[in-house]
């Protein structure tokens, strides 16, 4: 027997001996920190489901971007809230959108943060889907032209990285095109290659009011008992063009991002969606758990499964417990 010569205490008994032979280590700077932002001024609002998360108008993004650069992140994403919504999206692609306001005032405020920005319509649209509706359907190929627009309506604004997570297949492509055509060559694409048909969205469709407003999403975000499927999305996404690719949710598909560190060297996102975040802040205030403790747990285990880079809305206080 190993033991009594092999002892795996040894390197357990005081902090600095885990510290170091520790295998994984998060950094502040893996972070993406999630921000909705609304027209108004001066609001602040707290999303109900999602203590420590506000809806935030333009006005107020410079202060949020300055907190952020102070507890170690550097890079945030953007979801807008418009004024007013269309059967087309078009808040989405004009050139004062909600969004396209927020990435000029981010890039002239705080010019060395990160500002990527989510390309969907769905926040957008007045029936609540990723792309247009034909003959009571998502039609496909038709979103494709608008979804392009709105990433190069983002570029133009000033945005670092855009981020599509409409779903629709071969938007990676057109996007590329388009970003390419117009002198974007060097704007990298992170694409939510693996996006799942998941229920742990509830919150952020509260927080972004961007639930469909008939049927679901099923029919073009994945089936959560598929993982085969996954690289056949991942590998057309890279072959199109996709910088990073991200799997959304996160903890619940752990297998899923451990898999796709096996098989691709692109660099992987997770998304630890809205609906994961709420539920450790709930247990957290009923005393339940520690809330910092196991969040910090659960963004260890979406690393430790592959994750280079992680969005969380957790991303400024884990940071600052980071850097302590």
């Amino acid at each position: 027997m190993i033991f009594p010569d092999y002892r795996p205490r040894r390197l357990r008994q005081n902090e600095n001996f885990r510290a170091m032979v520790r295998e994984t280590r998060l950094s502040p700077s893996q972070f993406i920190l999630p921000l909705f932002v609304q027209t108004g001024k001066g609001v602040k609002d707290e999303v109900s489901s999602m203590p420590g998360v506000f809806r935030l108008s333009v006005d107020k993004l410079a202060e949020e971007a300055r907190d952020c650069l102070a507890a170690g992140v550097r890079s945030v994403i953007l979801f807008g809230l418009p004024a007013s919504k269309d059967a087309t999206g078009t808040g989405a692609y004009i050139k004062d959108g909600i969004v396209q306001r927020a990435v000029r005032e981010l890039k002239n405020a705080v010019p060395e943060l990160m500002v990527v920005t989510d390309v969907c319509l769905c926040e957008y649209t007045d029936h609540g889907h990723c792309g247009l509706i034909v003959d009571g359907d998502v039609d496909n190929d038709a979103s494709l032209e608008l979804l392009a627009k709105t990433a190069l309506s983002h570029a133009e604004a000033g945005a670092d990285m855009v981020a599509p997570s409409d779903m629709m297949d071969g938007r990676v492509a057109e996007i590329r095109a388009v970003l390419d055509e117009n002198n974007f060559t060097n704007l990298p694409i992170m694409s939510y290659a693996v996006k799942y048909a998941s229920a742990f969205y509830g919150p952020f469709r509260e927080a972004a009011d961007g639930a469909p407003q008939f049927g679901d999403r099923r029919s073009y975000q994945m089936d959560p008992a598929n993982v085969r499927e996954a690289f056949r999305e991942a590998a057309m996404d890279i072959e199109e063009g996709a910088d990073i690719i991200m799997v959304k949710p996160a903890l619940s598909y752990l297998d899923v991002i451990s898999k796709m560190r096996d098989e691709f060297d692109h660099p992987i996102a997770a998304y630890q969606v809205s609906g994961e975040y709420a539920l450790v802040k709930a247990a957290a205030a009923n005393g339940w758990v520690d809330g910092d403790k196991v969040m910090m747990e659960s963004l260890l285990s979406i690393h430790r499964a592959g994750a280079d880079i992680i969005l969380t809305y957790a991303a400024k206080d884990m940071a600052r417990l980071l850097t302590l």
